[in-house]
């Protein structure tokens, strides 16, 4: 993720809520798309002091009530959480010990996640929208019935205990995974949201070509066959993990979990200037080159301090393919309005 400038020169980060050095009030504006100093008013709005900006807003709602945001609203917007807040039908009960912490991880994650998604180009689907699947999320807690993870007809559910490190581990660990993070679990499950939006509207021929028939076998068949005999040993070859050989909807998410991993970390290292050459996000093969160079690099830097490797995956032709695929999703939707700022007004 980039980072910002306060007016005081100071760096702001992506989750910043107030200046380190001055003290100022920081937001992320829904206007420019930065975060930013703001200057209070005395009816308890605040001016963006991002150069040239200016917008007038208010504090979302869940800044306000529970510390758990730091984007601002639109004063002419009628809605009083901000677009990415509104997202939310369910969230933890909070007068249970620990429910808030946790939430406050997931709400940071989804942020994170969807600020990237927008920067692609991908649309998102808000709550009203009648041309766009609307995206949704429920956080809850196991009850008399456990919660499962996963995605239907854009609906995300995230079990809060994933905000938990410890259970976190465990669960990778039981599971064989190299990685198991929040950001990880909203950008699989939104590969399944954007199937659904983008792929099984249009481009069903497309994708069964690269990835398979996703009827043949069913989504249920498939996964007891997996949960019975594990991984294809060869699934290096075509496949980004085990779990992607399941089916092809599990192929997708994990690819597309990857794709949005790829262009995180190339943007990263391009606002840092450790990238050599200067990669256009819009040309694949000079973005998969440089996220190879760059993998490297993190990833003996986590080895020196006896951290797991950033950048696990080595990509055969046939990931390369399907990632390049799932380029295309974005530079097809990069016309459309994809913007919940303008918006606004169950897989595993």
């Amino acid at each position: 993720m980039q980072t910002f400038q306060c007016v005081c020169q100071s760096k702001l980060f992506f989750g910043s809520t107030h200046c380190v050095s001055c003290d100022r009030t920081v937001a992320m504006c829904p206007a420019c798309r930065k975060v930013s100093a703001m200057e209070p008013q005395t009816d308890g709005t605040w001016i963006c002091q991002h150069k040239g900006c200016k917008t007038k807003l208010r504090p979302c709602q869940n800044r306000l009530d529970h510390a758990a945001c730091n984007r601002g609203v639109r004063v002419d917007d009628e809605q009083e959480l901000c677009t990415t807040c509104r997202l939310n039908q369910v969230i933890p009960d909070l007068t249970v010990d620990g429910n808030l912490e946790k939430w406050k991880r997931l709400e940071a994650a989804k942020r994170r996640v969807l600020f990237m998604v927008e920067k692609i180009g991908l649309p998102i689907g808000m709550p009203g929208q009648e041309e766009l699947l609307p995206l949704r999320f429920e956080f809850k807690a196991d009850d008399a019935e456990p919660v499962s993870t996963g995605h239907s007809e854009g609906l995300i559910v995230i079990n809060i205990k994933e905000a938990d490190s410890v259970h976190r581990e465990q669960t990778r660990v039981e599971f064989g995974e190299p990685q198991r993070t929040l950001v990880g679990h909203f950008r699989h499950e939104l590969g399944h949201y954007y199937w659904d939006l983008l792929v099984k509207p249009k481009l069903l021929k497309e994708f069964r070509e690269l990835f398979g028939n996703e009827e043949a076998p069913t989504y249920a068949d498939a996964q007891q066959i997996y949960y019975q005999k594990g991984a294809r040993p060869d699934w290096r070859e075509a496949f980004i993990s085990g779990y992607a050989t399941m089916h092809p909807w599990e192929d997708f998410a994990e690819t597309f979990a990857t794709y949005l991993d790829m262009v995180a970390i190339v943007f990263t290292a391009q606002h840092f200037g450790r990238v050599n050459v200067d990669v256009d996000l819009n040309e694949f093969d000079a973005m998969v080159k440089a996220y190879g160079e760059i993998g490297i690099v993190a990833n003996e830097f986590n080895r020196e301090i006896g951290l797991l490797d950033l950048v696990p995956e080595v990509f055969s032709k046939p990931v390369i393919e399907k990632l390049r695929f799932i380029h295309r999703l974005g530079n097809r939707s990069a016309n459309r309005d994809s913007s919940p700022e303008q918006a606004s007004g169950r897989q595993a």
